[in-house]
């Protein structure tokens, strides 16, 4: 795996902070040309470093108003990867986690109000082979919502190479 220096660390700080800064703002920033910034950037995406790039649509907007996450249990903790075909196919459903406690899944969806909400429960999650239960939880307000901070990380936690 390659290493990751200062300069990278720095990069990702200035992007994840506003993916559409122009490189020769984040250049800029610093103190070295467009193109260098241009080859880290593309080497910290082929290194899997940063992953994606998209834009952000608040769901409210489009008039789905009920954020909630819904712990599934399964029979067997082997139907996992047939259970999540099947959620696949529920396009309400925006986050699936392989999880450890009383859950053996925990999927966040959105739906449109309660109605919506119950058929989404009733009539295709609680009917997928292999769902034994599901417990919803409602959230009434995300307080919260960021990347990891990338001006915490320190050099020697991660396979990283000090800039020299």
């Amino acid at each position: 795996m390659e290493k990751i220096d200062k300069l990278d660390l720095k990069i990702l700080s200035i992007i994840s902070a506003n993916a559409r800064i122009p490189f020769k703002d984040v250049a800029a920033e610093c103190g070295v040309s467009r193109a260098a910034i241009h080859q880290r950037v593309q080497r910290l995406i082929e290194m899997g470093v940063i992953v994606g790039s998209a834009y952000e649509v608040n769901p409210k907007t489009l008039g789905f108003n009920t954020c909630t996450y819904v712990g599934i249990r399964l029979e067997k903790g082997s139907m996992y990867k047939a259970v999540v075909k099947e959620l696949k196919k529920i396009s309400e459903i925006v986050e699936c986690h392989f999880t450890t406690g009383p859950y053996t899944m925990l999927t966040k969806l959105y739906s449109r109000d309660n109605e919506h909400l119950m058929d989404l429960l009733n009539n295709k999650i609680q009917q997928i082979p292999g769902v034994i239960s599901t417990e919803t939880l409602i959230s009434l307000d995300q307080s919260i919502k960021r990347d990891i901070p990338i001006e915490q990380i320190r050099l020697k936690n991660i396979s990283l190479e000090e800039e020299e």
